[in-house]
């Protein structure tokens, strides 16, 4: 990029969401100079994709928050979107301040159970509390139930047992293949064999039927796991990862009829939102036909921009194409596996790829900050 693009004061993009999506739309918005608000609920974006690490090793979580204010200083805004104004062309924040924009994009992302996901309102300090205490139940723990085989299940399974080889892990998934559909089936069966290597028990094809009333995230003797097949698991801490929300509780009163089933919004090839030439959606909110993933919440911030220069400059708009599935599952620091555009990859590529810090470095380089020791 580099060349600044010289626009008139009406033009403000308004950014709502700092997660991947949102923060790389910001970052390519500022390097050409068009104005913008990126706007997030927490003060210090979350890169959740290392939030397993986090659960397990002593002072990972620091790493795994930045800052929004040093990266975009005056144009981020700490607040909630409660509503969107579509006619007026503002959104409206929890303390009433209006926030006008030419451009809109929305970038809200998806929540899900702690660890994984991190939800709470709390300072970046407190949130990094969390993780070291929740390492320190992990610690404590001898028997660990994972709920859940999909990506984050596994990620997750996996790291507990490269750290503490010594402890139970036991891992349920109500399917029979673990993680995500998407992948090839070689893939999907080489997570399996790493989580038995390490000494994963497995328990495929069935349900917790009372995950419910189970503590999560903490130690406590002799919890009765119960499962739909009638059998009981007894252990001491559940970590649950199963299932993401989106969150679309900013826009679904201006979106009503524009909205899949899932609360994601309805986007034509150019990830405008149907019906609005000036406002997109990027991310897990946008419904494409693609998993779920920062990468592709990259991937789709980068065509975004462009086309908001391009309506600026009167070129024409670029539109997004699903590609081959790319993704990388690390299996603790050491191990991994995944597929990079329809080719299997094994450990020695992941390992080198993601495994090591699961991209914490690479992020910090991507926000201008630099990456505390």
């Amino acid at each position: 990029m580099g060349s600044k693009l010289s626009v008139d004061d009406s033009v403000c993009v308004v950014i709502v969401g700092g997660g991947f999506g949102g923060i790389a739309a910001a970052s390519q918005l500022k390097s050409w100079g068009v104005p913008f608000v990126l706007v997030d609920m927490k003060e210090a974006f979350h890169h959740n994709v290392a939030a397993l690490r986090a659960s397990v090793e002593n002072g990972f979580a620091r790493k795994t928050f930045i800052p929004y204010a040093a990266s975009f200083q005056d144009s981020f805004k700490q607040g909630k979107v409660i509503s969107i104004d579509l006619e007026k062309q503002y959104v409206l924040l929890e303390d009433g301040e209006k926030l006008h924009f030419s451009h809109l994009i929305l970038a809200t992302g998806s929540d899900g159970p702690f660890p994984g996901k991190f939800n709470q309102l709390v300072s970046t300090e407190k949130a990094i509390q969390v993780y070291e205490d929740l390492v320190q139940e992990v610690q404590k723990a001898k028997h660990i139930v994972v709920v859940g085989g999909g990506t984050a299940g596994v990620e997750m399974a996996a790291e507990i047992k490269t750290d503490y080889p010594d402890k139970e892990v036991t891992l349920i998934h109500p399917k029979t293949d673990l993680a995500n559909v998407e992948l090839q089936p070689r893939v999907r069966q080489a997570v399996k064999e790493i989580l038995l290597k390490k000494d994963v028990q497995l328990i495929l094809g069935q349900k917790v039927s009372n995950l419910g009333s189970l503590p999560m995230n903490c130690v406590q003797e002799n919890m009765e796991i119960k499962l739909d097949k009638g059998t009981e698991i007894v252990a001491d801490m559940v970590i649950c990862c199963t299932g993401i929300k989106i969150n679309s509780f900013c826009y679904r009163d201006a979106f009503g009829d524009k909205l899949a089933d899932d609360g994601a919004l309805k986007v034509n090839e150019e990830l405008q939102v149907e019906g609005y030439s000036n406002i997109y959606a990027i991310g897990d909110c946008a419904n494409v036909n693609e998993p779920k993933m920062a990468y592709h919440a990259g991937l789709h911030a980068k065509i975004v921009v462009t086309n908001i220069i391009n309506s600026l400059t009167n070129k024409p708009l670029k539109s997004y194409k699903p590609g081959s599935l790319t993704m990388l599952i690390s299996m603790g620091r050491n191990d991994g596996v995944g597929q990079i555009n329809g080719w299997c990859v094994g450990s020695f590529v992941v390992k080198h790829l993601k495994s090591q810090d699961i991209f914490v470095g690479k992020k910090w380089k991507e926000m201008r900050q630099s990456m505390p020791h």
